[in-house]
């Protein structure tokens, strides 16, 4: 007898409201550098404690404030950016994590998020 194992995946994201980002929070790697396995827990204390985020869906009002982004938006839809620590709301659905931040919470695009971490 054969099982069929089914894995949910998010089907509806929030819709991010006024200057707020949706961002979801990239997978962490299994193993260290060296081949040795991660616990469980250090790949959730890694996960919640990530600087990269990446870019899924803006707010209406991103970036409209002329006065505060006299340069236009610092992020887009599909960028990996650099923010602090633990910052933003953070929220799972269907076991992944999610954070909804302050367009100005950006602090750097990176174009390969690879090697970036918490110092």
């Amino acid at each position: 007898m054969t099982e069929e194992v089914t894995q949910e995946k998010p089907t509806q994201l929030p819709e991010p409201k006024g200057y707020r980002i949706l961002c979801a929070v990239p997978d962490v790697g299994d193993t260290y550098e060296n081949g040795l396995l991660k616990a469980d827990k250090t790949k959730e204390v890694e996960a919640v404690s990530t600087v990269v985020l990446f870019v899924l869906k803006l707010g209406d009002q991103c970036y409209k404030d002329v006065d505060r982004f006299p340069t236009g938006p610092w992020c887009k839809e599909g960028d990996f950016v650099l923010c602090r620590a633990y910052a933003g709301t953070r929220i799972k659905i269907h076991g992944r994590e999610f954070r909804i931040i302050n367009d100005d919470t950006v602090e750097a695009v990176v174009d390969d998020p690879r090697g970036y971490s918490r110092a």
